[in-house]
């Protein structure tokens, strides 16, 4: 039996068109217990475990007894009946708020879902004239308070049901909340399923269009990380961006997006308020303006933010939480264009809206929803780092993430970082990276980059400009060509990426005056003193770090410090060990290491000159870069990460 539930979940779970934000309940039964979702489990992967097993004599009694006539007290003396009636050693779990929905179902499984089809017609005007005309052997529960309330509702419209037809109703509508499905078998479910979806699809002609909308990156990044730090207030948080055909269409203006203003169920106030924000005038100060009148009208700040004429930000504490708001809304979108077919949106009344937000078992969703908070170094900043697909660079995402940044890998080589983004998130969660194909000596593919990532994540916190080239040689070899390349990548680029870094950080610390921000140069000890037949690199690896030391005067007045971190000898990467465009290669070829023969000649010398005798790992940069970050007091700093080989004076 619990196989059979399992396995139902799991196809309905992992189905977006069913559940939303990985909602939704099922539960099986035999004469004695109720096998339910617990709270907090998601369909789409939950176990045998997940479900609590409850008496359905002590859930039946439920429904029979005499509960106080205030509202609160009935609720609490409803809610401890619930957890008594938990089977022993079910006392950790909490059962799902519809139990008692479930136990009223006479057949052997149950499904609750919320289908935006389904929706289309629970919050639509003409819904129950549709269910009682189409639907014919369905049940339909007009909108009521959840809870104790609503499972008396549905009790006594499922016993006038089975009085009229003489047996038992195998759906049931519930305004402004979902459907029911139940069956005594996974086949029969799925059967019942099918033909109220297909009925319904056969009878709509407005639908939903979430195709990609072309929209303005430059103002995204503008609004994105004013929206972020008024959230936030300097904390950290995520603002994720959409701009779709629908979205499109309800951000016109005021009067389009009207149907939206107020929720159509339950879940679009666990997961987004009850209440969404719309700002026609996007400045700095108009946007200031309203978040503030929208926080002074409803006492919280909001979730979902549409900007007139450009799309909706979707605001929440975690990458995960602020898609999870992406989802709830694109779905109440689609609600309101399905109730098109059907009449046009009805959503909840505010007194059932207001009662919601101030309810119990709502708040501990709430709470389950958002999650704990972590306590990683880098918890929840928003970083790129370039040059970042492979070596170096990767090992320095990698570190960040670790501790709990969202990184964003920028490389040219597009396959690569894809691949790497892949790997940081099967590694740390969903969201915690993204891959930017950027060149970063093209103005027009750095601006690109930073517009993406205020687009995924809503700001930017830390810019790591890591990726760079070498092209060793003496005068003789060196070629005006080379020359300039490796002044491109290394010097230029840094410029070009500390810009548009720059501006963004910027809007964040207009909003929070104490937010810092942080520009990290990954340099080189050539920087710190020349490096013979090297001087392309080491020439631009000086100017690299005056050009860090000048972006630091400039930016410590909007709180970002600017640091370079200069490693030395990175020989197990690629940048040195690389067997055809690596530095021993390049260092043989070029005669750099007097007497040197193979390429294991030239490690030995380059180690033999290091005081800690070995060459420098990706944690020696990250903890510097660690430093860097958690140091308030420091800018302008050209730090060794060099085993003493280089030391300051």
């Amino acid at each position: 039996m619990l196989t059979t539930l399992c396995s139902f979940s799991h196809k309905y779970g992992a189905n977006p068109a069913y559940v939303l934000a990985g909602g939704g309940n099922t539960s099986c039964k035999d004469e004695n217990h109720l096998y339910i979702k617990g709270s907090g489990t998601a369909l789409a992967t939950i176990t045998p475990e997940g479900f609590v097993k409850m008496e359905r004599a002590k859930l039946d009694t439920m429904l029979t007894k005499s509960y106080p006539e205030n509202e609160d007290e009935r609720e609490a003396a409803v809610l401890a009946d619930l957890m008594a009636a938990r089977a022993t050693g079910e006392e950790n779990k909490r059962p799902s708020v519809e139990t008692l929905l479930h136990n009223l179902f006479p057949q052997k499984y149950v499904l609750h879902v919320h289908p935006a089809k389904v929706n289309g017609v629970t919050c639509a005007k003409a819904g129950e004239d549709i269910v009682r005309d189409v639907f014919r052997d369905a049940v339909w529960v007009e909108s009521t308070r959840p809870g104790y309330t609503l499972a008396m509702l549905c009790k006594n419209k499922l016993d006038a049901y089975s009085a009229e037809k003489g047996k038992s109703a195998s759906v049931l509508f519930l305004q402004n909340h979902g459907i029911f499905f139940a069956a005594d078998s996974e086949e029969e479910l799925d059967e019942v399923v099918l033909n109220i979806i297909n009925k319904l699809t056969d009878m709509m002609s407005s639908r939903p269009d979430l195709g990609f909308r072309e929209y303005d990156a430059d103002k995204v990044t503008e609004i994105a990380p004013v929206l972020r730090m008024l959230y936030g207030e300097g904390q950290p948080c995520v603002v994720k961006f959409t701009s779709n055909n629908e979205v499109s269409k309800y951000a016109q203006s005021e009067e389009a997006f009207a149907p939206l203003m107020e929720s159509f169920t339950p879940d679009h106030i666990v997961y987004c308020k009850a209440h969404p924000l719309f700002i026609t005038d996007a400045s700095v100060d108009g946007i200031k303006a309203a978040f503030a009148g929208y926080t002074a009208k409803y006492g919280t700040k909001p979730k979902v933010v549409f900007v007139e004429k450009l799309g909706m930000f979707a605001i929440g504490d975690t990458k995960k939480a602020a898609k999870t708001v992406t989802e709830v809304w694109l779905d109440a979108l689609m609600i309101a264009t399905y109730s098109e077919n059907f009449g046009g949106p009805n959503p909840m009344t505010p007194e059932l809206i207001d009662f919601i937000v101030n309810w119990e078992v709502e708040s501990y969703r709430s709470k389950v929803a958002a999650g704990g908070k972590n306590t990683r170094r880098l918890e929840g900043k928003i970083a790129i780092v370039t040059g970042s697909a492979q070596g170096f660079g990767k090992g320095i995402a990698e570190s960040m993430a670790k501790e709990g940044a969202y990184v964003v890998i920028a490389d040219m080589n597009a396959d690569g970082a894809k691949a790497t983004a892949d790997e940081l998130c099967e590694a740390y969660g969903e969201g915690t990276a993204i891959s930017v194909s950027a060149n970063v000596s093209d103005e027009d593919s750095v601006k690109d980059m930073i517009n993406a990532t205020v687009a995924a994540y809503g700001g930017l916190d830390v810019f790591v400009n890591n990726a760079g080239i070498v092209r060793a040689g003496s005068l003789e070899e060196m070629t005006k060509s080379n020359f300039e390349l490796v002044a491109s990548v290394n010097y230029t680029a840094y410029f070009l990426c500390a810009k548009y870094a720059s501006a963004v950080m910027k809007s964040q610390r207009a909003v929070c005056p104490d937010y810092l921000a942080d520009i990290i140069e990954i340099n080189s000890k050539s920087g710190l003193e020349g490096s013979n037949k090297n001087f392309a690199y080491a020439g631009s690896k000086f100017g690299g770090i005056g050009l860090s030391a000048s972006f630091a005067l400039e930016l410590a007045p909007y709180g970002i410090k600017v640091n370079a971190i200069c490693p030395g000898n990175f020989l197990n990467g690629p940048l040195w060990s690389d067997p055809e465009k690596g530095l021993f290669v390049q260092y043989l070829n070029a005669g750099k290491v007097p007497g040197a023969k193979t390429v294991d000649d030239v490690r030995r010398f380059y180690e033999s000159k290091v005081p800690l005798n070995r060459g420098c790992e990706v944690k020696d940069v990250a903890r510097a870069i660690m430093y860097v970050i958690e140091q308030e007091y420091e800018t302008g700093q050209a730090i060794p990460v060099t085993g003493g080989q280089v030391m300051l004076h």
